[in-house]
Parts: structure tokens; C-alpha cells; sequence
């Protein structure tokens, strides 16, 4: 009897454990020390007071230009960051990637009431500047750490002192790439899903094209500075860092990604071929993406993030007499545990096929076939689970072709 009601207790404990894990806040990754507090900006190079770009641009205004069409600084005032950051309760965490600088937060974080970081203790900040708050990633956000200004050009003479980093993939890092692990996380995922997974150490060379072999199938390299996000996001054209100064290669302050169509499609590669069948009441047409041109997943990014390939069979009216679709996408169950179920994006170097065939005897008023591929920057049912209210468009074509079949055949 008294076993029974072992196995009784024990099966109520897990029952209101899961219940536990299903209604929980959903903290989503590790908090780390690299970014679990804002910025300190109390000590200032002596030539410097003022953190605003605006500022930074009397002397580097190309540098202020670029950085003003960039989603950096739209980090904060980004209507989508918005919406989610007040759907998951306004967590203060999240100001520290959007709103890096102490500067730029209505409120100091003295300490934490939990070992996870995810619960601090807050007091009014006196040094609270709204309108530097709404410059998002700003320049000092990056390039001032400790009262120095930093850069991957040392220059002690400089109106104001640059100290020399010793990679500019160094500053990416706070945000964009992930450290710790969790006992129930089954994967490794960084704060808002950026740069997924990319492994900072590793046996296997940065040379080499071959992908980890743990489950998430990224890029492995062994250090920081093989992890290629300037090289790829902030392209080197050779201007002076100064008006009147010395022309040399510096990087354009861009940081392009999946709001960008040109930027998405500089990524893969594509083609839609016709094969050739035996039987020739038949036709069959092949489309193939290869990820080309990015060492991180196609996509990447928040789970949401997906592409959608879409092959159609059409007759002269454009009316679909035949249609596929296919979903390159990241799926994850959130709770109780977080795992990831399956994964259909294209890790670097590698690609994905989809074939459509038909019958002449069947579709005889067939005329074209086309394939078109999609970027998704959020899923529609998420937008409306967050009451994301977008004015700009969720979603673009990034590839599309059409093969008119009655100039087409084998």
C-alpha cells in the first residue's frame, strides 16, 4: 500500500511540475555577465561629453549617415521590438541589447534577487537621457568601454585617444552570439534568436567549410575573430575615418540583414531546371537553393524568421492548375522544455531541392511553371498574438522565375 502511494505522490509532483513549466515565465536563454547590466559610461575620454551620434558625426559624418539607415539605430523605436517587448512584460534585460548604454534606461539595476539574472533590482536613474535612449545601438553603445573610446585602429594622438581592439568581431559578441547553458534548454539560443548558435570555440579550423556536429549544425570556428560577422555585415571601403583625413580601409556602418531584400538575396544562390523523363507524358521541373553566401543558417534570426518556396503549374490565365509550398524554417516547442522539434533552414554550403511533375494528358492547358521564394521577417499568427500593428510589409519576394512551357520542352 505504501508503495502505491509513493507512485501516487510521485506522479503529482511531475503533473504540477510540468503544470508549473506550461504557465512559467518563459526565459528564453542564459543572462551572462557580458550583458547582464547596461554600459557604465561614468568615466569619458576627456575630449568627449556627449554620447550621441549626433555628436560623433561633427567629426565622422559619412560614419552618422550609414548608421542612421541602419536597424541599429532603430533598435529601441523598431515598432516590432516594441510590441514584443511589451507582450513579454517590458523586461528590463532586453534594454540592455536595445538600449545598451546605463545612460539610456530610466532606471539603474543595483543587483538581482535571483541567481538567473532575470529579476533586477531596480532604482530611478538621475542620468536618464530619453532622446539618447531613442538612438538605439548608438556609437558609444559600440565603441566606448571603460572610459576609452575603442577601435581597430590605436591612435593615441587623436583628438580623443582610440584604444586598439584586437577584433572588431569582439563588440558583436555582447549581443549577437551565445554563452551558457541551461539544464532545460536543449539547444543553445541567444538573446532574440540572433546569429543562432555559431559556436565560438572549436577544434575545427576557420578555413574549413565543416559544420559542427552538434545538433544545431552552425558554423564552428575557433576563435572571435573567425566568426566573420564585419567581414559580411559591415563591408571595408577604403575612405578617411575623418573629412580631410587619411584615406585607408574602414568599415561602412550598415549592418544589413533580413530587412534588407538585396542583402537576403546576396545569401543563396538559385535555379529552376527541367529534367529529363523517360516517359515523356511526363515533365518534371527542379528548383535547388544553396545557401551560398552566409555562414549562419538561411535564414536566421528569431524562430519566426522563415522563407517560403512556392512552385506553381499555370495555364495561359495564370490560374493555378497545380501548386507545392515549402517552409525553410526553425521549429521549436517552448514549454514545458524547450527543444527543438525540426529544423528545415539551410545550414552553409549545403541546399535544399523541390520537385514538381505533372502529366500532359492531364494538365493539357499547362503553360508556365513558376517558382517564387519569399523572405518572412515574422509569422502572421505571431503578429497577431502580440498585437503588432505593421505598417511596412512582414514579408518579400526574394527570388522568382517562370518557365513558359510551350517554348520549353525535351
Amino acid at each position: 500500500m505504501k508503495r502505491k502511494h509513493y507512485v501516487f505522490a510521485l506522479l503529482l509532483l511531475l503533473v504540477i511540475f510540468l503544470g508549473w513549466r506550461l504557465v512559467r515565465p518563459l526565459n528564453i536563454f542564459v543572462v551572462t555577465d557580458n550583458f547582464a547590466r547596461p554600459i557604465e559610461t561614468k568615466l569619458l575620454p576627456a575630449s568627449i561629453d556627449s554620447l550621441s551620434a549626433r555628436d560623433c558625426g561633427v567629426c565622422h559624418m559619412v560614419f552618422l549617415q550609414e548608421w542612421q539607415t541602419s536597424i541599429h539605430s532603430q533598435a529601441w523605436v523598431d515598432p516590432y521590438y516594441q510590441a514584443d517587448w511589451r507582450f513579454d512584460g517590458e523586461q528590463q534585460i532586453c534594454r540592455n541589447c536595445h538600449t545598451p548604454l546605463d545612460r539610456q534606461q530610466p532606471e539603474k539595476v543595483l543587483g538581482f534577487r535571483d541567481d538567473e539574472k532575470w529579476d533586477p533590482v531596480l532604482v530611478e536613474n538621475a542620468d536618464f537621457d530619453k532622446e539618447l535612449q531613442h538612438e538605439g545601438v548608438t556609437c558609444t553603445a559600440c565603441h566606448l568601454r571603460d572610459g576609452m573610446i575603442e577601435g581597430v585602429i590605436g591612435n593615441t594622438s587623436a583628438p580623443h585617444a582610440v584604444k586598439r581592439l584586437d577584433n572588431a568581431n569582439q563588440i558583436c559578441v555582447r549581443c549577437h552570439v551565445v554563452e551558457g547553458e541551461r539544464w532545460d534548454t536543449f539547444f543553445r539560443f541567444p538573446p532574440c534568436g540572433t546569429v543562432a548558435e555559431i559556436q565560438s570555440t572549436s577544434s575545427i579550423s576557420n578555413k574549413s567549410e565543416k559544420h559542427s556536429d552538434n545538433k544545431t549544425g552552425e558554423l564552428s570556428v575557433q576563435d572571435i575573430a573567425a566568426l566573420g560577422c564585419v567581414e559580411c555585415h559591415m563591408p571595408a571601403v577604403q575612405r578617411p575615418l575623418v573629412e580631410g583625413g587619411v584615406t585607408r580601409m574602414a568599415r561602412r556602418h550598415l549592418w544589413r540583414g533580413g530587412h534588407d531584400p538585396e542583402m537576403v538575396r546576396k545569401a543563396f544562390s538559385a535555379e529552376l531546371i527541367e529534367n529529363r523523363l523517360a516517359d515523356k507524358r511526363k515533365r518534371k521541373f527542379t528548383f535547388e537553393i544553396t545557401n551560398s553566401g552566409t555562414r549562419h543558417y538561411l535564414p536566421t534570426g528569431t524562430p519566426d524568421r522563415h522563407l517560403t518556396v512556392t512552385l506553381r503549374l499555370l495555364d495561359r490565365d495564370g490560374k493555378i492548375l497545380k501548386e507545392q509550398s515549402h517552409k525553410l524554417i526553425r521549429t521549436v516547442m517552448w514549454r514545458p522544455f524547450i527543444i527543438d522539434l525540426w529544423d528545415t533552414r539551410i545550414p552553409y554550403g549545403e541546399k535544399r531541392r523541390y520537385s514538381l511533375e505533372y502529366s500532359k494528358d492531364q494538365h493539357r492547358h499547362a503553360e508556365a511553371v513558376e517558382v517564387k521564394v519569399r523572405y518572412h521577417l515574422v509569422d502572421e499568427s505571431r503578429a497577431k498574438r502580440i498585437n503588432y500593428q505593421y505598417r511596412e510589409p512582414i514579408d518579400y519576394e526574394v527570388f522568382s522565375k517562370r518557365i513558359d512551357l510551350t517554348n520549353h520542352s525535351y
